[in-house]
């Protein structure tokens, strides 16, 4: 077999391969037979339909997948012995003008690029740390009370407070007219909790059982009701009822009802201690290792390979119509979703895997069995049976794929801590959180 090889652009390139005729025919031949030893036709016994009918059937088809079997081999062979690294699937037409007892192929592919990482003495990464802090225990304990909360009716006479539970009749109008949601009966929510815009727990606030209020209300520009986002609106309101909340005494009761093995309240907050400190280990983790990651990329330079990119879109689109369609969305895996939209999400992440491979490769940074062992003991420790958690990882091979893909950014992440310009930064476990 003859090959060359053309650079037609920075990575893509053109593969000429020629094969000889009588190889292409043997092998079709020879799957002809095999199929006429089980083929079934009308007016013949199995395995003794003629060949000559056989391959009037069936010849077409049978040359097709040996043209595509043969070729996609030679060009994998070909590839191989040039040292090519393909990226995607390569584009196969075949040439004309070949010479007499050969087909001739054109194959045009690209190649997985050459990834420069610069120095990583010179990368500069900012690495945060959070403390579990004893509000942060505390403040974790009043959103378990809130759970918990019961609620009791408030005398008729008592005005609506902060923490109350109001049922209301509530109808909007907007320059005098009705307008959709707008309206509703024995509506509940809990006042100060945010369920309502500011304006509308304001006006409720103080009122009492069987009262009526109208007030205006200001819609924000950014309203998620597009239809009466930045109008103003006229709400007639009537609380019908108002039920005080109740919230549980933080103590051995509480620490029970929570399954709390030591069930004391030192018990209760070691054990809420132990779960936030699991969170922010993991927080801390995925925060700094992003960081790590721009830090990484920001100092290679590669080309991006069109098809990986390409099949990175795909998925991502397939992604997005299959989480259309579980929001019962019609003919979701119809929707039409341009590229653009995740095109450079889709290259940041070719880009990210490129080099976290190359930075694998040449630092012997690969998963250690021991490494994905610790890993899934951890992951499983915060479950009540720990090994059954581990033998379901265990027990899958694309499970085990996702925990090794963690293991090895973990591995990456202190490959470049330890050789980066590291500044360190203590954050509030609220900030960590998200939380206010």
């Amino acid at each position: 077999m003859a090959v060359t090889v053309e650079t037609l652009e920075k990575l893509e390139r053109k593969m000429t391969l020629t094969l000889p005729v009588n190889t292409i025919q043997s092998e079709v031949d020879t799957r002809l037979k095999r199929l006429a030893r089980t083929v079934k036709m009308d007016g013949f016994r199995p395995g003794k339909v003629p060949m000559n009918v056989v391959a009037q059937r069936y010849g077409y088809s049978v040359h097709y997948e040996v043209m595509n079997d043969k070729v996609g081999e030679a060009f994998a062979v070909a590839a191989n012995e040039a040292k090519l690294r393909v990226a995607g699937q390569p584009r196969i037409s075949e040439k004309e003008g070949a010479p007499e007892g050969e087909l001739a192929f054109d194959a045009v592919f690209e190649v997985y690029p050459e990834v420069k990482i610069a120095d990583l003495s010179n990368a500069q990464v900012e690495k945060v740390s959070a403390e579990v802090s004893d509000a942060a225990i505390d403040k974790t304990l009043d959103i378990l009370r809130k759970q918990r909360r019961t609620f009791a009716q408030r005398a008729a006479d008592a005005p609506a407070q902060d923490g109350d539970r109001a049922t209301i009749d509530f109808e909007g109008k907007i320059d005098g007219e009705p307008f959709a949601g707008g309206k509703a009966e024995d509506y509940q929510f809990l006042i100060g909790d945010g369920q309502m815009l500011k304006e509308f727990e304001d006006a409720v606030r103080g009122m009492k059982t069987g009262e009526s209020k109208t007030f205006p209300l200001n819609f924000p520009a950014d309203y998620h009701g597009k239809d009466v986002a930045g109008k103003q609106a006229d709400f007639l309101v009537t609380v019908k009822k108002l039920e005080a909340a109740h919230l549980p005494e933080v103590n051995e009761a509480l620490a029970k009802s929570l399954g709390i093995a030591d069930a004391t309240v030192e018990g209760l907050r070691a054990d809420i201690k132990k779960n936030l400190e699991r969170e922010v280990k993991f927080r801390l983790l995925a925060r700094n290792k992003n960081a790590v990651m721009d830090a990484l990329v920001a100092n290679a330079e590669l080309d991006l390979p069109k098809s990986s990119v390409q099949a990175e879109l795909d998925r991502m689109i397939e992604g997005a119509r299959a989480d259309l369609k579980q929001r019962g969305i019609k003919d979701a895996d119809k929707a039409p979703i341009p590229e653009e939209i995740f095109r450079p999400q889709a290259e940041k992440r070719v880009r990210l895997g490129l080099v976290v491979a190359e930075l694998v490769r040449g630092n012997d940074l690969q998963a250690k069995p021991e490494q994905l062992k610790a890993h899934i003991e951890e992951l499983a420790a915060s479950y009540e049976k720990p090994q059954d958690v581990v033998r379901w990882y265990l027990s899958d091979n694309r499970r085990m794929a996702e925990v090794e893909a963690v293991v090895i950014e973990n591995n990456v992440t202190d490959f470049v801590l330890g050789k980066a310009k590291v500044t360190e930064k203590a954050i509030s476990f609220d900030d960590l959180m998200g939380q206010n």
